[in-house]
């Protein structure tokens, strides 16, 4: 290894170990060097309980969710420091009070149609026709809404009926087989979006007004906005709407949908989850939260 300190040098191989299966580990990455240089200034060379529960709970003010979230990435480092170095200390689960999960929003028909035609009153043309077909796609694909802002017009293969998502959350590929309504909705949405953007050449498929990539940061502004204009409220406080519920909305379909027809959930549970892009199984079972069946209509072509 380099001259780099113990700690260091350690963690550059973990980083590298993950990112080489598929984690992109930024957000990890970034803490881990923090916790790091918060163990060098301590004059630490190895990892102990003390030392880590320290930088876990320093920020001021921080939300349980976010001491746990430090907590789960310090103890992944520690874990796989301890099989090389018996004496680091993995530090205790306990130590925080256990995580409730939020209640997911699933939404009905009527609320996706709302979002909808909240959507095509959007003030500028460019971003109305957007809007519409991205919140149309998330609903009918389940589709990570980071996926679909990184999509490219080539992605789209419409003589196939196929739609390929690339270096996706795992850093894999997959494709997804759009059915023919789909397909047309998307043609039409282009068609629009060659007449409007000023930038007709840019390759993303979604765009701003200015013709540059719709980002994640306005898109989840415009889907509080479009929420608030279709009348669509919490249900409680821990049952809000956010955008991913469009996603966790089609994988319960999805299930409740093969639990009526009597299929073999379970045998079919690996088919649902390479469309969703899991790594495991169990992660796409766990949408599996609620029973409503929730027709969702694609995008007219006005």
């Amino acid at each position: 290894m380099s001259g780099r300190p113990p700690l260091r040098a350690a963690l550059a191989e973990y980083l590298a170990v993950r990112r080489s299966v598929g984690f992109k580990l930024a957000r990890d990455g970034l803490l881990l060097e923090q916790f790091a240089g918060f163990c060098e200034q301590a004059g630490a060379s190895r990892v102990t309980s003390e030392l880590a529960l320290a930088w876990v709970s320093a920020p001021a003010n921080a939300s349980p969710g976010w001491l746990a979230m430090r907590l789960t990435i310090v103890r992944g480092f520690a874990r796989w420091l301890q099989a090389s170095d018996p004496a680091t200390e993995v530090p205790p689960l306990g130590w925080l009070p256990p995580r409730r999960r939020t209640t997911p929003y699933l939404y009905s028909a009527d609320d996706v149609a709302a979002l909808l035609a909240a959507a095509r009153r959007v003030r500028w043309p460019l971003s109305a026709a957007a809007y519409e077909t991205l919140i149309s796609l998330l609903a009918v694909t389940g589709m990570r809404i980071g996926e679909a802002i990184r999509l490219d017009r080539s992605d789209l293969s419409p003589g196939e009926g196929l739609l390929t998502i690339s270096d996706s959350k795992f850093g894999t590929s997959r494709q997804l087989l759009l059915h023919p309504s789909t397909v047309h909705a998307l043609g039409c949405y282009l068609r629009r979006r060659g007449e409007l953007s000023p930038v007709p050449g840019e390759p993303a498929l979604f765009v701003h007004p200015a013709g540059n990539r719709l980002n994640y940061e306005a898109a989840q502004q415009m889907f509080k906005v479009l929420l608030g204009r279709a009348g669509i409220r919490p249900r409680s406080d821990r049952c809000r709407p956010t955008i991913h519920g469009l996603r966790h909305s089609f994988a319960v379909n999805t299930l409740i949908r093969w639990y009526r027809e009597g299929a073999d959930v379970q045998a079919r549970l690996p088919q649902l989850s390479t469309w969703l892009g899991h790594a495991d199984p169990k992660w796409t079972y766990w949408y599996y939260s609620d029973s409503r069946v929730i027709p969702t209509p694609a995008p007219s072509c006005a």
